[in-house]
This record gives structure tokens, C-alpha cells and sequence, in this order.
């Protein structure tokens, strides 16, 4: 096990390397990995019924792990980690669940009244996925000696935390089938909706107040030409225009982020635009349960290096759920008025040589393209029917449905393409729950099993 792990992570983190770092430091590569003996801890765990027929676990993952770790690489000392600790607060998605979960019914002495065989699985699949980016330190050997460390450290916590993110934070899940047969379609967890966020204004950028120094005078020595730079959920980052010469800048300027989970993180940075490099002048978090528990608007207290400052950010946000009502659909005002999702589950029937087929699935509507990931033949693997798990989303806007284009999607090999079947919404609007699950035959006796989903938007009360 501890075998497969490393080779997993140095399978993943090494290219991120090349890619990733600036020279030398793209040259780093493992020379060992042990990550010890320590176990991971769990505590303040949340029970919840899922949307889908399944249980939500949210809890707080804690690992102080003592590691012998060590990298090397050209120009660059050799580096020791010896101590990582890892935090975050985690989401573990149990469904579809079918009849009993088996510890339960043996718990409580229920298995005469289970219909299914007890050595069945009875959940269906296992996500996982940290809610938000969790926090990541790590404690290096001869640390003295290494002169660059803090940019050593930040560029190594930068790559660990982008492999997470890619894989396992909110609205990335770390998938486990626990049934082979499981549908993929009643394991998929829709997003919840979208927050429509309005970055509103901002205070005491360098002010003085009274006769005490501000703070971020000390920082902003000029008057701040600023903007601000947005995370909600784990989405793409957001930057607001630049509002030149003001220490109480007003944007009110508004974007719409899809949601996951209410307890998902909204992340402001203030910076003062610069010719050479931007300058900090706060960081401010909140979350979008916590924005709207306050009625929608907030005032955050900005903090610099660990260090509250007088500067102040206002905002103010509105949450949209998504419905199976295509009512919203026609709107004419901007934002996200809805939503396409397409679900990839599996293809059957691909023939060729098994060493040379390189299926996957590309998708396409509206001037976007998504692709799954490639397959490649493998022990234990049925290259000729794989399974892709995979679901891609497709933010509607005003103008976008109605004599739209269809959602294409085409079977690849490598870089060819194999066959495609072409879906207008239409069709999909006309079924009900608006949700059309089927299994396509795309030519040369391919099915695929994809789903395509569309959700209109209702204001939440």
C-alpha cells in the first residue's frame, strides 16, 4: 500500500514540477517518500440526508504526519521533509444507497428484514472532497542551511495543494465505486445553485485615523489605485476593475459563481496596482453560509501577514437554487439564468487492438469544449467498455437556449474522432425532470451512456 502511494504521488506531483516551478527548481525530483506511521484524525462529524438517495458526512480531517521525505535536482540542495500537517474540513458523499448499509443491520440485528444478500454492497459509490483548499505546513530537515527555503517551501505547498484541488476540493470529488455495477448517474451530486455576489466597497485603504498611524498607511504610502481579486467555491478567480487614486474605492461590481456547498469559501484579496508587481494590502474570508445567514451583506476586516488592518470590504450577495423548471431560462437579464450539465458515464462496444486504444469523450455546446480524461489498457481494465464517471458543466446565459445549438458529443481514439451524436435542448426539455438518460449509438456498434441535464434558477427565500 505504502508502496503504491508514493509511486502515485511521484506518478502526479513530478510533471506538476516541470511545469509548474521556475528553474532550477523544475528539476526536483523524489528520492524517497515515507509517510510514517501516523494515522489521520477525524473529529466534529456532521450527518446529513443528501439531495440524491444518499448520506452526507462533513468533518474535520486532521493528519500530523512525521515523514521522511526527500527531493534533489539540479542547482538545487537536496531538501527533507519530516513533518506535514494537513487540515481541512471534509465532505464523504455515501450513494446511491440500496436496502440496508450492512454495519447497520448488523449493529442492530436487522438483517432478517433485508431483502438484499448481506455480502452485497450496499452503497453504491464513495465520494470525498475537502469543502474547501485545506491548509498545508511542512517542517524541512536542515532548514538552516537552506538559503531559498521560503521560496522552496511556497512553491512545493503551491503543488501539493493544486494535486488536491485538482482531485478532491469542492467541485472536484475523489470517486471510490464500491458497487462495479454502480450508475453513475444516481452517484452524481448536481450543483446547488449560484451565488450572485456584488463587490460592493471598500474603506480606510491607508487612511490615517485620528492621531494613530494606520496600519496600512505604513503599507500603501501613495493613494492606492485598487482592485480586488475573487475565489468563490473553488471556481475560476475573478478580478474586479481598478479604481485609481482612492482609499475608499466603490466597484459594485457583480459575478456569478456555482455553488456546491453553502459552507463553500468566499476569498477577497485587495491589492494597489503597480506597474512592477501588484501590492497586498489585505486578505478577507468569509463563507457563503455565514454571508447569507447576515442577510446577504457583510463588511470584512482585511488582515495583512497575519495582522488585522482598519481597512474594510463590503459585499453583498444573493443565492440563486437550481430547479428542474425551465421557467428561467427565457430571461433576458444577465448572469447565469440556469444550467446544462452532461454527464459521461461509460461507451461499450469499442474494438481494435487493446494496447493501442486510447478512448475518451469529448463535449460540446455552445462554443465549449470539455474532454474526459484518456484510457489507456491496463491490468484489471476493460479498455473495450470503460467506464469515464465524468460530468461537465455548461452555465446558461440570455439567448442561449432557445434556437440554440445541440450538445455534440463524440467518441475519440487518441485524437480521432470515432463517431458523435448530436442533442438539441429541445429534446431534453421535453422529458421529464428534465433530465434525458440514455444510451446513444454513435456508429461502428459504440454506445455511449451520457446524460444531459438542464436546471433553470430560483431565488432562494
Amino acid at each position: 500500500m505504502a508502496v503504491a502511494v508514493a509511486r502515485t504521488i511521484k506518478g502526479i506531483a513530478e510533471p506538476m514540477f516541470a511545469t509548474m516551478l521556475p528553474a532550477p527548481l523544475n528539476s526536483l525530483r523524489f528520492l524517497k517518500i515515507d509517510l510514517g506511521h501516523v494515522p489521520i484524525h477525524v473529529e466534529n462529524i456532521d450527518v446529513h440526508k443528501a439531495d440524491s438517495d444518499g448520506i452526507k458526512l462533513d468533518l474535520d480531517l486532521l493528519w500530523d504526519g512525521v515523514c521522511d521525505i526527500e527531493l534533489d535536482g539540479n542547482m538545487v540542495p537536496k531538501i527533507g521533509v519530516e513533518h506535514v500537517k494537513l487540515r481541512g474540513r471534509l465532505s464523504v458523499l455515501l450513494c446511491p444507497l440500496t436496502n440496508v448499509l450492512p454495519c447497520v443491520s448488523r449493529h442492530l440485528n436487522l438483517s432478517p428484514l433485508v431483502p438484499a444478500p448481506i455480502n452485497r454492497p450496499q452503497v453504491g459509490a464513495l465520494q470525498i472532497a475537502f469543502i474547501n483548499k485545506p491548509s498545508l505546513k511542512m517542517t524541512y530537515t536542515d532548514a538552516a542551511s537552506v538559503a531559498s527555503l521560503g521560496l522552496i517551501d511556497n512553491a512545493l505547498r503551491n503543488v501539493v495543494l493544486s494535486i488536491i484541488s485538482s482531485m478532491a476540493v469542492l467541485p472536484n470529488r475523489f470517486l471510490v465505486k464500491l458497487d462495479p455495477a454502480n450508475d453513475f448517474f444516481k452517484t452524481y451530486q448536481h450543483p446547488i445553485g449560484v451565488l450572485r455576489l456584488t463587490i460592493e466597497s471598500g474603506s480606510n485603504f491607508g487612511e490615517e485615523l485620528g492621531q494613530t498611524r494606520n496600519f496600512l498607511k505604513k503599507l500603501v504610502h501613495d493613494v492606492p489605485d485598487c482592485f480586488v481579486d475573487v475565489n468563490v467555491a473553488g471556481g475560476p478567480a475573478w478580478r474586479t476593475k481598478t479604481v485609481n487614486n482612492n482609499r475608499h474605492p466603490e466597484w459594485n461590481e457583480t459575478q456569478d459563481f456555482l455553488v456546491a456547498d453553502h459552507d463553500q469559501a468566499i476569498e477577497v484579496d485587495v491589492k494597489d496596482d503597480d506597474t512592477a508587481s501588484d501590492d497586498d494590502i489585505g486578505l478577507a474570508a468569509t463563507s457563503i453560509k455565514q454571508l447569507l445567514l447576515a442577510g446577504g451583506r457583510q463588511e470584512l476586516k482585511l488582515v495583512h501577514k497575519e495582522q488585522e488592518t482598519d481597512g474594510k470590504l463590503t459585499l453583498s450577495g444573493k443565492f440563486h437554487n437550481f430547479v428542474a423548471d425551465p421557467a428561467s431560462l427565457s430571461g433576458t437579464e444577465s448572469g447565469v439564468l440556469g444550467l446544462v450539465s452532461v454527464l459521461v458515464a461509460s461507451a461499450r462496444g469499442i474494438t481494435g487492438r487493446r494496447e493501442e486504444l486510447k478512448p475518451s469523450v469529448k463535449v460540446e455546446w455552445a462554443g465549449q469544449v470539455f474532454r474526459t480524461g484518456i484510457k489507456t489498457d491496463a491490468p484489471g481494465a476493460d479498455i473495450e467498455n470503460p467506464s469515464f464517471d465524468q460530468a461537465f458543466q455548461f452555465p446558461v446565459k440570455a439567448g442561449m437556449v432557445s434556437g440554440g445549438s445541440p450538445v455534440k458529443i463524440t467518441m475519440m481514439d487518441a485524437e480521432s474522432e470515432t463517431g458523435s451524436v448530436e442533442v438539441a435542448l429541445e429534446e431534453v426539455l421535453g422529458v421529464e425532470g428534465l433530465k434525458l438518460e440514455k444510451d446513444f449509438e454513435i456508429g461502428n456498434g459504440v454506445a455511449l451512456r451520457a446524460g444531459i441535464w438542464v436546471r433553470g434558477t430560483k431565488l432562494a427565500e
